[in-house]
């Protein structure tokens, strides 16, 4: 069941981000952000009845740091995407957020099988392949200054995953509250002190509110993911797959055209999902 809904967070998660990259064309990207995680909110306090749980102090807390962190791999992801290389600043974000819960997790004490372990080192080369969408040699040519925002931004997006991991398997998606409500805090404090705009344009708001509510949803798969005994290792590199979902859409939607190196990553993504789930 971890698996399950470990995969079906990176199918929402990149849905989500289409949506976003899609409407961030048509308006202010701030604003597409802010109005979509308060959307998000939204849509989370009407299921809170249902799927809430009764959370301590702890619980509200590693929710707000995994709020803090997710936010401010955002702004760094946005602008690094604004003074660099798109096809350099994806794939290696995508991969360094795919490996730190890995890494935390085997640090942390947990044992995988060798199927497993295949699958995930094969899963993180998947992630780099899907994202490249100028191929490999952009990555070969990239000088080092280039790739430390991106190496930054992907380790705060790894940390969401590994502090939402910490809170308590009957918390239910409660510590996504605090999650959200520091995540747009600092993401407005940041447009506010940027004097950016945060303004959504009428006939971007369908798509902002649906890549809102698709956001909050992945983020609550890939909680109760962590809940169902999953482990961090395997659930956060499955949850960071998320790319190949914004790429298969782009092809449907956009008629974009893969290169061959997106082809091999979602080759290789469908084998590493395969040794993922073999026991032993």
């Amino acid at each position: 069941m971890a698996v399950v809904l470990a995969l079906a967070s990176a199918v929402v998660y990149g849905a989500s981000d289409f949506l976003g990259g899609l409407a961030s064309r048509r308006t202010s990207v701030f604003g597409v952000v802010a109005v979509s995680q308060l959307v998000g909110l939204a849509a989370l306090l009407a299921l809170l009845p249902w799927l809430g749980g009764p959370v301590d102090v702890a619980d509200l807390a590693w929710g707000a740091a995994a709020g803090m962190a997710g936010a401010a791999g955002l702004v760094v992801f946005f602008r690094a995407l604004a003074h660099g290389v798109m096809s350099v600043i994806a794939p290696v974000t995508a991969v360094t957020a795919a490996a730190v819960p890995v890494l935390v997790g085997l640090l942390g004490g947990e044992t995988i099988g060798t199927w497993a372990s295949v699958g995930i080192a094969l899963a993180l080369v998947a992630v780099v392949l899907v994202s490249a969408e100028a191929g490999l040699s952009a990555l070969r040519a990239a000088p080092p200054s280039a790739l430390a925002p991106a190496l930054l931004a992907g380790t705060m997006f790894g940390l969401f995953f590994v502090l939402l991991d910490r809170t308590s398997a009957d918390a239910g998606l409660t510590p996504l509250v605090t999650a959200r409500l520091a995540s747009v805090m600092l993401v407005v404090l940041i447009a506010l002190a940027g004097k950016q705009s945060l303004r959504v344009t009428r006939p971007a708001l369908p798509l902002v509110a649906l890549s809102g509510v698709g956001d909050m949803t992945a983020n609550a798969l890939f909680l109760l993911a962590t809940q169902a005994d999953g482990q961090l290792a395997i659930t956060g590199v499955l949850a960071s797959l998320y790319p190949v979902s914004t790429v298969v859409l782009a092809q449907v939607v956009l008629r974009e055209r893969l290169v061959g190196a997106q082809v091999a990553g979602l080759l290789s993504a469908a084998v590493a999902v395969v040794l993922i789930t073999l026991p032993g």
